[in-house]
């Protein structure tokens, strides 16, 4: 039983590592914005459009911010040595899932009228996967040589 679950673990290690550093990127994300939002708009539960936009700001940045370096070494193990063009690819690509985050935000928030708080939870789950899809196969792809030395790593171990 034990073997099947190490099995599993290394064949999904990619997806275990992403939810990991996935998680540890929303708890950035979220402290950043509510203790924004405890400090700046103390008692707001209903944000204003300025004020939705404000924590979206301050989410986004901080998540987008701290979740490179752990996507680049941990989940993708990119050895691209164009670190800055990577970054600005990583960067442009989460720019695309914040607008969508913020358009989500303000039609649950603004629109809908739910407590940012609970909105900012099920934007999330959107966006992760947005984050995840956008990252496998733009940022953070494989060239052919990286997959055909993967493969060979493989059939040694094997």
């Amino acid at each position: 039983m034990i073997e099947k679950i190490k099995a599993l673990c290394v064949k999904h290690r990619e997806i275990l590592v992403y939810l990991i550093v996935g998680g540890l990127t929303t708890l950035v994300s979220w402290g950043c914005k509510f203790l924004w939002g405890a400090i700046f708009y103390p008692g707001v539960t209903k944000t204003t459009v300025a004020q939705t936009t404000m924590l979206n700001v301050v989410e986004n940045l901080s998540g987008i911010l701290f979740a490179y370096y752990p996507n680049r070494r941990w989940v993708f193990q990119s050895k691209n040595p164009k670190v800055l063009q990577e970054f600005a690819g990583f960067f442009t690509s989460r720019l695309g899932t914040w607008g969508l985050s913020y358009v989500l935000n303000l039609l649950l928030c603004n629109v809908l009228k739910l407590d940012y708080r609970i909105a900012t939870v099920l934007v999330s789950v959107v966006v992760v996967i947005g984050n995840y899809v956008i990252s496998k196969l733009l940022i953070f792809r494989k060239k052919k040589e990286e997959l055909e030395d993967l493969d060979a790593g493989e059939t040694e171990k094997q």
